[in-house]
Protein backbone atom coordinates (compact mmCIF):
# COMPACT_ATOMS: atom_id res chain seq x y z
CA UNK A 1 0.00 0.00 0.00
CA UNK A 2 1.20 3.70 -0.46
CA UNK A 3 -0.38 6.65 1.85
CA UNK A 4 0.06 9.75 0.42
CA UNK A 5 0.55 11.74 3.73
CA UNK A 6 0.21 15.23 4.57
CA UNK A 7 2.71 17.28 7.16
CA UNK A 8 1.11 20.16 7.05
CA UNK A 9 2.96 23.65 6.34
CA UNK A 10 5.99 23.29 7.70
CA UNK A 11 5.37 23.48 11.99
CA UNK A 12 6.13 20.55 13.43
CA UNK A 13 3.25 21.38 16.20
CA UNK A 14 0.95 20.99 12.91
CA UNK A 15 1.21 17.14 12.18
CA UNK A 16 -1.82 15.35 12.94
CA UNK A 17 -1.95 12.69 15.52
CA UNK A 18 -3.14 10.64 12.13
CA UNK A 19 0.32 11.37 10.80
CA UNK A 20 2.71 10.47 13.93
CA UNK A 21 1.24 7.17 13.82
CA UNK A 22 1.53 6.26 10.24
CA UNK A 23 5.03 7.26 10.10
CA UNK A 24 5.58 5.55 13.08
CA UNK A 25 3.80 2.15 11.59
CA UNK A 26 4.97 2.34 8.19
CA UNK A 27 7.23 -0.15 6.36
CA UNK A 28 8.84 2.91 4.91
CA UNK A 29 8.53 6.52 4.36
CA UNK A 30 9.74 8.53 1.10
CA UNK A 31 10.03 12.44 1.66
CA UNK A 32 10.86 14.71 -1.18
CA UNK A 33 13.12 17.00 0.23
CA UNK A 34 14.98 18.32 3.38
CA UNK A 35 11.87 20.48 5.38
CA UNK A 36 9.83 17.02 4.83
CA UNK A 37 12.74 14.78 6.06
CA UNK A 38 13.40 17.28 9.34
CA UNK A 39 9.51 17.07 10.24
CA UNK A 40 9.48 13.47 9.88
CA UNK A 41 13.09 13.01 11.73
CA UNK A 42 11.54 12.85 15.23
CA UNK A 43 9.35 9.59 14.59
CA UNK A 44 11.75 8.02 12.71
CA UNK A 45 14.21 7.69 9.77
CA UNK A 46 12.83 8.79 5.88
CA UNK A 47 14.53 8.36 2.57
CA UNK A 48 14.83 11.63 0.63
CA UNK A 49 14.05 11.00 -3.38
CA UNK A 50 14.86 13.52 -5.80
CA UNK A 51 12.79 15.93 -8.05
CA UNK A 52 14.98 18.52 -9.19
CA UNK A 53 13.00 22.01 -9.34
CA UNK A 54 13.41 22.18 -13.11
CA UNK A 55 10.60 22.91 -16.24
CA UNK A 56 12.50 19.96 -18.21
CA UNK A 57 9.43 17.86 -18.61
CA UNK A 58 11.58 14.63 -19.57
CA UNK A 59 13.88 15.15 -16.82
CA UNK A 60 11.21 15.55 -14.22
CA UNK A 61 9.06 12.63 -15.63
CA UNK A 62 12.59 10.38 -15.49
CA UNK A 63 13.09 11.42 -11.72
CA UNK A 64 9.16 10.75 -10.93
CA UNK A 65 9.39 7.19 -12.87
CA UNK A 66 12.31 6.17 -10.65
CA UNK A 67 10.93 7.76 -7.38
CA UNK A 68 7.90 5.62 -8.47
CA UNK A 69 9.97 2.17 -8.89
CA UNK A 70 11.66 3.04 -5.32
CA UNK A 71 8.14 3.29 -3.60
CA UNK A 72 6.61 0.29 -5.48
CA UNK A 73 9.29 -1.78 -4.33
CA UNK A 74 7.74 -1.33 -0.97
CA UNK A 75 4.42 -0.61 -1.67
CA UNK A 76 3.71 -4.19 -3.39
CA UNK A 77 4.26 -6.31 -0.06
CA UNK A 78 4.35 -3.18 2.76
CA UNK A 79 3.15 0.27 3.97
CA UNK A 80 5.13 3.04 1.95
CA UNK A 81 4.46 6.22 2.96
CA UNK A 82 5.27 9.35 1.15
CA UNK A 83 4.90 12.10 3.17
CA UNK A 84 5.22 16.03 1.97
CA UNK A 85 4.11 19.55 3.31
CA UNK A 86 1.18 20.46 2.94
CA UNK A 87 -2.18 18.02 1.90
CA UNK A 88 -1.22 15.64 -0.69
CA UNK A 89 -4.17 16.05 -3.21
CA UNK A 90 -3.64 20.14 -3.01
CA UNK A 91 -1.08 21.56 -5.48
CA UNK A 92 1.85 18.54 -4.99
CA UNK A 93 4.43 16.47 -6.36
CA UNK A 94 2.19 13.54 -4.84
CA UNK A 95 -0.48 13.68 -7.74
CA UNK A 96 2.18 12.97 -10.45
CA UNK A 97 3.91 10.03 -8.69
CA UNK A 98 0.35 8.59 -7.93
CA UNK A 99 -0.72 8.82 -11.48
CA UNK A 100 2.44 6.92 -12.63
CA UNK A 101 2.09 4.23 -9.78
CA UNK A 102 -1.42 3.50 -10.71
CA UNK A 103 -0.18 3.49 -14.47
CA UNK A 104 3.01 0.92 -13.83
CA UNK A 105 1.23 -1.05 -10.28
CA UNK A 106 -1.93 -1.01 -10.95
CA UNK A 107 -2.54 -3.88 -8.14
CA UNK A 108 -0.47 -1.51 -5.26
CA UNK A 109 -3.71 0.04 -3.02
CA UNK A 110 -3.14 3.72 -2.48
CA UNK A 111 -4.86 5.85 -0.42
CA UNK A 112 -4.04 9.80 1.27
CA UNK A 113 -4.71 11.30 4.70
CA UNK A 114 -4.58 14.83 4.97
CA UNK A 115 -2.90 18.12 6.15
CA UNK A 116 -2.95 20.95 7.54
CA UNK A 117 -3.19 22.79 4.34
CA UNK A 118 -1.34 25.88 3.33
CA UNK A 119 -4.39 28.38 2.60
CA UNK A 120 -5.98 27.49 6.32
CA UNK A 121 -2.23 28.33 7.55
CA UNK A 122 -2.27 31.39 5.75
CA UNK A 123 -5.42 32.72 6.67
CA UNK A 124 -3.89 32.14 10.73
CA UNK A 125 -0.46 33.71 9.93
CA UNK A 126 -1.73 36.26 7.91
CA UNK A 127 -4.81 37.59 10.65
CA UNK A 128 -7.08 37.17 7.97
CA UNK A 129 -10.68 35.47 8.15
CA UNK A 130 -11.88 33.26 5.15
CA UNK A 131 -15.57 33.80 5.07
CA UNK A 132 -17.99 34.52 1.84
CA UNK A 133 -16.46 33.27 -1.46
CA UNK A 134 -12.92 33.22 -2.42
CA UNK A 135 -10.97 31.87 -4.76
CA UNK A 136 -7.83 29.79 -5.21
CA UNK A 137 -5.88 29.47 -8.19
CA UNK A 138 -2.39 28.54 -9.37
CA UNK A 139 -2.55 31.10 -12.06
CA UNK A 140 -3.53 28.72 -14.57
CA UNK A 141 -7.47 29.11 -14.74
CA UNK A 142 -10.16 27.68 -12.52
CA UNK A 143 -10.21 24.20 -13.34
CA UNK A 144 -12.36 23.14 -10.75
CA UNK A 145 -14.40 24.42 -7.60
CA UNK A 146 -15.79 23.54 -4.19
CA UNK A 147 -18.63 24.61 -2.31
CA UNK A 148 -19.25 24.63 1.46
CA UNK A 149 -22.12 23.76 3.24
CA UNK A 150 -24.09 22.68 0.01
CA UNK A 151 -27.24 22.09 0.86
CA UNK A 152 -29.06 21.60 -2.14
CA UNK A 153 -26.68 19.59 -3.94
CA UNK A 154 -28.58 18.53 -7.19
CA UNK A 155 -29.56 21.98 -7.74
CA UNK A 156 -25.91 23.69 -7.03
CA UNK A 157 -24.58 20.82 -9.85
CA UNK A 158 -27.23 22.31 -12.38
CA UNK A 159 -26.25 25.64 -12.15
CA UNK A 160 -22.92 24.58 -12.38
CA UNK A 161 -23.39 22.57 -15.18
CA UNK A 162 -24.41 25.96 -17.17
CA UNK A 163 -20.92 27.25 -16.79
CA UNK A 164 -19.00 24.48 -18.23
CA UNK A 165 -18.55 21.93 -15.39
CA UNK A 166 -18.88 18.11 -15.92
CA UNK A 167 -18.12 15.99 -12.86
CA UNK A 168 -19.44 16.67 -9.41
CA UNK A 169 -18.80 14.61 -6.27
CA UNK A 170 -20.12 15.39 -3.00
CA UNK A 171 -19.01 14.67 0.78
CA UNK A 172 -21.52 14.25 3.36
CA UNK A 173 -20.50 14.41 7.13
CA UNK A 174 -16.98 14.21 6.13
CA UNK A 175 -14.98 12.10 9.35
CA UNK A 176 -18.39 12.20 11.39
CA UNK A 177 -20.96 9.25 11.90
CA UNK A 178 -22.91 8.63 8.31
CA UNK A 179 -20.40 9.74 6.37
CA UNK A 180 -21.18 9.73 2.54
CA UNK A 181 -19.41 10.39 -0.36
CA UNK A 182 -21.88 10.61 -3.66
CA UNK A 183 -20.61 10.92 -7.56
CA UNK A 184 -22.43 11.69 -10.43
CA UNK A 185 -26.29 11.49 -9.11
CA UNK A 186 -26.28 13.25 -6.04
CA UNK A 187 -29.51 13.92 -3.76
CA UNK A 188 -31.59 16.28 -4.20
CA UNK A 189 -31.34 17.78 -0.61
CA UNK A 190 -27.57 16.96 2.08
CA UNK A 191 -26.77 18.04 5.60
CA UNK A 192 -25.03 21.64 6.86
CA UNK A 193 -21.73 19.46 7.15
CA UNK A 194 -21.78 19.17 2.98
CA UNK A 195 -19.19 19.94 0.22
CA UNK A 196 -19.35 19.65 -3.16
CA UNK A 197 -16.55 19.51 -5.48
CA UNK A 198 -17.33 20.18 -9.39
CA UNK A 199 -14.65 19.88 -12.11
CA UNK A 200 -14.47 21.08 -15.66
Amino acid sequence: MLIGLGLGPGDPDLLTLKAVRILREADAVFVPGGIAEKLVAPYRKAEVLSFPMTENEATLRTAIGEAAERIARVAGTGTAVFALLGDPNVYSTYARLLAVIRERHPEIPCRTVPGVSSITAFASVAGVTLSGGFSVSDGKGEKGRILLKVRRPREEAERLAREGFREFVLVERMFLDGERVYRGELPEESTYFSILYAER
